[in-house]
């Protein structure tokens, strides 16, 4: 596992909270996250089951859920599925959780802190989907370390996703694009799937907008849907 301070020290997102939350949904928050949090200290070796109450078909992942629409409409579409999103933003973890509030959702769960901690404690092929949509481009040089598509970020996916396992990857970031292309092209554990443009300037039916995509795409720009497949061992 990677060392934990190593990993905060090359933090892969901004502030934690923006501006100060509502009553309400603060009386959301201090009622459904102690159920739904994955906390710090209580991530397990055993797998992805071990965060759950019951027995579920698989477990998806997305890294940097945003407000959760995205993940709130795939948990809702697949209730036989368990979907864990990782947030450290608590603005965007109260949007999810007003979500599951309202849908009463009980395959969701959330985890607070940099996503690396939890993936480095999941065990080998022990996720059956992942999303990264819309991450932050971090567009300065300088910045570019903190992206959280890289080559050692894209190695521990390998590990966790199962066989034939789809990694989405989604950006309105040009070159950020580029980057993302060129990282996943390097790693021959995926292939990427695209036959023609369409496939990747076109979002799947199954591909809920986020309201952060749909804010985008009112501005003009264009986004890029990436789809890779965990190649079998």
């Amino acid at each position: 596992m990677r060392n934990l301070e190593d990993i905060k020290g090359s933090r892969v997102y901004g502030r934690r909270q923006g501006q100060a939350l509502s009553a309400a949904r603060q009386a959301r928050l201090d009622k459904w996250l102690p159920n739904i949090e994955i906390p710090l200290d209580g991530l397990v070796p055993t797998g992805p089951s071990g965060h759950f109450d019951s027995a579920l078909a698989d477990h998806w992942l997305e890294i940097g859920f945003g407000k959760g629409e995205h993940l709130a409409a795939q948990a809702k579409s697949h209730p036989d599925i368990g979907v864990i999103g990782c947030e450290p933003f608590l603005n965007g973890v109260s949007g999810l959780v007003d979500i599951v509030d309202q849908e009463n959702l009980t395959n969701v769960r959330i985890f607070m802190d940099d996503a690396r901690l939890l993936m480095d404690s999941l065990p080998d092929q022990s996720i059956g989907r992942a999303f990264i949509l819309f991450p932050d481009p971090w567009p300065k040089a300088r910045h570019h370390k903190r992206r959280i598509v890289s080559a050692g970020n894209i190695k521990v996916l390998s590990r966790i996703l199962k066989d034939g396992a789809e990694l989405r990857i989604g950006t309105d970031h040009m070159e950020y694009c580029r980057w993302i292309m060129a990282h996943m092209l390097e790693n021959p554990d995926f292939n990427w799937l695209s036959d023609s443009p369409e496939n990747w300037r076109n979002r799947p039916d199954d591909w809920p907008a986020s309201r952060y995509e749909i804010k985008s795409r009112e501005q003009g720009r264009i986004s890029s849907y990436l789809r890779f497949i965990r190649c079998q061992r």
